[in-house]
């Protein structure tokens, strides 16, 4: 990440697979292009400001996926959301292909895989998704 300003945290989405973390995280890894891992958190970063970093997590017999999109921008970082046409459809975007990969996952395991919808942020919205921007 950058050494400058903290990260600002821009998605947090969380799903499950029902299936154990050693037989998940492989299939993600496959899917998803990382640039660094360590264990089963792992993380691409592009451009000027962009990070995104995945997790598993063991869950009792059923994984917990996170997936997670941070501004990294060094400087400037104000003009991220100008450059991205204020995240519109942003959020809606980034849970969709969440959504698809983690379901793919699951049909490859033969079994079943769903978003968790319970932690909305930043708007006044209750049933708004938790992928929603700053």
């Amino acid at each position: 990440m950058s050494k400058g300003q903290a990260p600002k945290l821009l998605v947090d989405i969380t799903g499950v697979i029902q299936a154990p973390v050693d037989k998940v995280w492989p299939l993600l890894r496959e899917a998803i292009p990382f640039t660094e891992e360590n264990g089963t958190t792992a993380a691409y970063q592009g451009g000027w400001w962009y990070r995104g970093e995945w997790s598993a997590h063991p869950d009792g017999n059923r994984t917990l996926v996170t997936h997670r999109v941070y501004n990294v921008a060094p400087a400037m970082r104000w003009t991220v959301p100008l450059a991205n046409r204020f995240f519109i459809g942003y959020g809606p975007k980034t849970r969709s292909g969440f959504q698809q990969a983690i379901t793919e996952v699951a049909r490859q395991l033969d079994t079943s895989g769903h978003l968790i919808l319970d932690r909305p942020r930043n708007t006044g919205d209750a049933a708004a998704s938790p992928a929603e921007p700053d």
